[in-house]
């Protein structure tokens, strides 16, 4: 199945599950529909079974979302305290649909008691309580978490076959594109390695020297630790410290920085390999993107070159939480870590163009098989240790996985089949049912083609009507007497009054009398205007740098927003 094929599917507002390969488009495609949501004026609740895959998706776990916490099995009494829990019945209660990423971690019993909560809380005797549930994630990779030998997997889960899910199974490839790479990867995901899939994998192990800066991927934290406590000591210099800011609720900014593939404390030296954590609003950089830091910018930032050759002068910036449209929590660093190593539980979720791999103690199943998907091609592997059960995913995971195909096969025929305006049909129906307003198949490629890619969809709009996020700032914005008391009447951070303000602008909803109150004393906007004039390439850092701090970021960026007009 095609990534737009499953859109289609998502937008009927079906309970899916969403799978396919490392590499298919998993993420791409829940965005999309996320996007699509939120043109729509549907708010979506994303989760995910770990913090690393929670802070990758700006949502938060499912055990924090649901309330279960670390529980491994809720009496009634429990159930009942929790959906009592003012903060988890709001959020709850105001879902629509939710959504939860890489499912293959998540345990049947966790799933288990998250739909009792939410039935409990809503008052609704069906799965989830009636929430319209997307489960995404592949069961190839790194399983649950148990202290049992039973079948753990979520799919065991009688929730799961309640929830009547299509499954949508990716088939296209956009990570991999060498023939023999991807006939490896498909004869581990098949349990099927014979001696010429070992030849290749053979012949990226000896008498090959990686590239300097090369990141490593081991099974184990303390060969990670070690790797890179060894490998800064070694170069010469001055440490310099880059130290993570944040706000919001204390447990969800612990979340935030246990998933945040940036330290808490960044310790950096000139000539140390980097990678960067984050995706570049610009498309600078993207998560996983090697570089060597050669200097520090004016404001002593980290300036890193990329393999590419590309000269970044980096930028704190943010991972969030948001829920129903509003940032509950944030945690803002520079977005690299050092590249000399790395866990592979950590790096589910990346692409590498290359990386050296020690799977000579991989002790789990789909280990081996995280690990050498993250790399895009043979060329880009360099293998350093390789034990049999690199080589293996779960056997429970072979039988079912013939099970998934062909209901997905089956899903595609029928909507293959079905009228474009019957579907077209159910997916109104569904915006309407959700309370959204319907944005017509013309109208979203009116705005893709207005320039501004996935930012133009994520902030949606219909000719007569904005999101409500957007429509709701606005307004408080033109009645506000400052950026605070927006911020205090919306619920949010300045940042993200700002960053509202800027897609309206975008959007050519925003006009100078919406926000010139709010803006600081003449004299001021005019300094900062004359700052913002000398800078050529639209950064922010600099500007701040030139007048010395004295203004905020927020307050550089709505003075900015008045020379756009």
């Amino acid at each position: 199945m095609t990534q737009g094929e499953a859109l289609k599917i998502l937008k009927t507002g079906a309970n899916v599950f969403l799978t396919g390969e490392p590499g298919s488009g998993k993420t791409h495609t829940v965005n999309a529909f996320v996007d699509w949501l939120r043109a729509s004026g549907i708010e979506s609740a994303v989760t995910a079974a770990t913090g690393i895959a929670a802070t990758h998706v700006g949502g938060m776990t499912l055990h924090s979302w649901s309330g279960i916490g670390i529980s491994e099995s809720l009496s009634p009494a429990d159930i009942d305290r929790i959906a009592t829990k003012e903060h988890v019945a709001k959020r709850i209660g105001k879902a629509k649909v939710l959504i939860i990423e890489e499912v293959s971690m998540l345990s049947a019993a966790t799933l288990a008691m998250a739909d009792a909560v939410c039935r409990e809380v809503r008052r609704v005797d069906l799965p989830f309580g009636g929430l319209t549930v997307i489960l995404v994630g592949d069961f190839f990779q790194l399983p649950p978490i148990s202290r049992n030998k039973e079948s753990i997997f979520c799919y065991t889960s009688s929730v799961w076959r309640d929830l009547n899910l299509i499954t949508c199974y990716l088939t296209e490839q956009y990570r991999q594109d060498d023939a023999d790479f991807l006939s490896v990867l498909s004869a581990i995901r098949r349990g099927e390695v014979i001696e010429e899939h070992r030849g290749h994998l053979d012949a990226r192990r000896a008498g090959i020297d990686a590239p300097a800066g090369t990141p490593q991927l081991f099974s184990h934290n303390v060969d990670v630790d070690r790797i890179n406590t060894a490998a800064l000591a070694a170069i010469t210099g001055v440490v310099k410290k880059f130290y993570m800011s944040s706000k919001g609720k204390d447990s969800l900014v612990e979340g935030l920085k246990r998933g945040c593939l940036s330290p808490e404390i960044l310790e950096l030296k000139e000539g140390a390999a980097v990678m960067f954590t984050k995706n570049s609003p610009q498309g600078r950089f993207v998560n996983g993107t090697l570089g060597v830091v050669t200097g520090w910018g004016d404001d002593g930032t980290p300036v890193v070159k990329t393999k590419e050759g590309v000269r970044v002068h980096t930028e704190p910036m943010e991972w969030q939480v948001e829920e129903q449209g509003k940032v509950k929590a944030s945690v803002a660093q520079i977005p690299l870590r050092l590249a000399y190593a790395m866990t592979v539980h950590k790096s589910q979720g990346m692409s590498m163009d290359a990386a050296i791999i020690d799977l000579s103690r991989a002790f789990e199943y789909g280990q081996g098989y995280v690990a050498l998907s993250r790399v895009r091609r043979l060329s880009g592997l360099y293998l350093t240790g390789l034990n049999e059960r690199a080589l293996e995913v779960h056997p429970e995971i072979l039988k079912k996985d013939g099970d998934f195909r062909a209901a997905s096969d089956a899903a595609r025929e029928a909507f293959t089949e079905m009228p474009e305006k019957e579907v077209e049909g159910m997916q109104k129906k569904f915006v309407t049912a959700m309370g959204g307003a319907w944005l017509t198949p013309g109208e979203e490629k009116k705005m893709r083609e207005k320039g501004k890619g996935k930012r133009a969809l994520q902030s949606g709009a219909r000719s007569d009507a904005l999101p409500g996020r957007l429509a709701e700032t606005l307004q408080a914005a033109r009645e506000a007497t400052g950026l605070a008391a927006v911020a205090k009447a919306r619920g949010f951070v300045v940042s993200t009054i700002v960053h509202h303000l800027e897609e309206l602008a975008e959007l050519e909803r925003l006009a100078p009398e919406d926000f010139r109150h709010l803006l600081p004393a003449p004299e001021i906007v005019e300094e900062i205007q004359l700052a913002l004039a000398e800078e050529k390439d639209d950064k922010l850092a600099p500007v701040f740098h030139a007048l010395r701090g004295k203004y905020s970021f927020e307050v550089i960026r709505l003075v900015r927003l008045l020379d756009r007009k």
